[in-house]
């Protein structure tokens, strides 16, 4: 087994028949499984077990599939090469050396590994699409909104979703057909659309499909990569689509924009770890504030540290308006230019990652690296639509993933697309 896949290794059984009966699902330890514990990947929840089922996890198990554990993570989803999480960094399974992508890196490593059939996890700003590129594997993030989040514990909730990994399309589709639809428990599902079929969409027809190519998305990226993409998309033409260029200009400033809203978020959710409630509590003397401040310290590693620290200044009085609502605006700005391209596309199409797999420890004395690796999956998630990662070659024997992003809650045409390659 490759090494450091799961925090916690645990089998949850599901019913005894149902659409994915007999199949093993390795979940991502920030989604609550009731009576096996969730870290986060992090110190600060290393002894906690939630007391409920994360709305995700109950649908697995009345569809009859088994848990077999929670995957490792970047802390508190925090990262883009699965090397912050507090239990270790994970090998990846498709390129040993190098790292799995993150922050759901355990999750598409126990697929690629043969770990598990099928896994979840979660993307904030390509948490879902990094490792799926990186291991070799399908990777869904679903329209915000399509599938719950009650039970997840959040980071940047108006950012994050819970989404599939599989070997291939059809199957990660299945999974999305048993996760996705309405809850009462969080109210930004939408209320219409349960009766939606994704795996039947996997036909691979894509004949008249057309492609928007976002030349910001090609710029400065690894030359081996951009030549697998244009790989993938040649063999998609071969299949009856065409592609055409298609400009995002907001997407430069689209990374700066997603690291203010997501750390602002960040640091107002991560502010009930306390040490009172529950997690991690430090053994200190002296006041309340002290032992708050030592609690945290002890807890939470650099990354998050980091996050909180940089979402407080730009909430802070005097710079909410200079930051946080310039980020905001950047947002929207984001979404008008995708909503103009999807106009003239049915689909649009990139390098699902700028770069291939890091070696392990490459990037971790440079953050600003690792948050530059995501130009490509973060504007997605500021546009709140969905977007797909697929297998489309390697490049020097790494893998390359291709993504798809479609309009809000176009996941079967999406998936339509996507399975002509994978």
């Amino acid at each position: 087994m490759s090494e450091n896949i799961y925090i916690t290794e645990e089998r949850i059984d599901g019913a005894d028949d149902g659409p994915l009966a007999g199949t093993t699902v390795a979940v991502k330890d920030n989604i609550s499984t009731e009576g096996v514990r969730t870290t986060c990947g992090s110190r600060m929840l290393e002894e906690y077990v939630p007391p409920y089922d994360a709305t995700v996890v109950k649908r697995l198990k009345d569809a009859g599939a088994i848990v077999v554990g929670k995957a490792n993570m970047d802390e508190f989803g925090m990262g883009t090469t699965n090397e912050t999480s507090y239990f270790g960094s994970v090998d990846n399974p498709a390129a040993p050396g190098h790292v799995p992508g993150g922050s759901s890196g355990g999750s598409a490593a126990a697929v690629a590994a043969g770990e598990a059939d099928v896994a979840l996890g979660t993307d904030t700003g390509g948490s879902i699409r990094c490792p799926a590129a990186f291991c070799g594997v399908v990777g869904i993030k679903p329209t915000y909104g399509l599938v719950s989040r009650y039970g997840l514990v959040a980071y940047g909730n108006s950012l994050e979703q819970i989404g599939p990994f599989a070997n291939n399309v059809e199957d990660a589709a299945a999974l999305l057909d048993v996760i996705a639809g309405s809850d009462e428990r969080d109210a930004t599902t939408r209320a219409e659309g349960d009766d939606a079929t994704y795996a039947a969409a996997a036909t691979g027809d894509v004949d008249g499909l057309t492609i928007g190519v976002p030349t910001e998305l090609l710029e400065g990226a690894d030359e081996g990569v951009v030549d697998t993409f244009w790989d993938a998309i040649a063999d998609l033409e071969d299949r009856g689509a065409e592609y055409h260029e298609v400009s995002l200009p907001s997407v430069e400033h689209a990374v700066e924009a997603y690291y203010v809203i997501a750390m602002s978020e960040a640091s107002s959710n991560l502010a009930r770890f306390d040490g009172v409630r529950y997690g991690h509590s430090a053994d200190a003397e002296g006041n309340w504030n002290e032992t708050f401040a030592q609690t945290r310290k002890e807890g939470f590693g650099d990354e998050v540290k980091r996050r909180i620290l940089l979402g407080t200044y730009a909430l802070s009085a005097g710079y909410h308006d200079k930051y946080y609502k310039k980020a905001q605006d950047a947002r929207a700005w984001v979404k008008q230019d995708f909503d103009e391209a999807l106009s003239e596309a049915d689909v649009l199409a990139s390098p699902t990652m700028p770069v291939p797999p890091f070696e392990l420890g490459e990037s971790l004395d440079d953050p600003l690296q690792m948050y530059l690796a995501d130009a490509n999956t973060v504007p997605v998630n500021l546009a709140d639509l969905p977007a797909i990662s697929v297998p489309a070659g390697e490049t020097d024997g790494l893998p390359v993933g291709l993504q798809l992003v479609g309009p809000a809650f176009g996941e079967e045409r999406l998936i339509r697309a996507a399975s002509a390659l994978a």
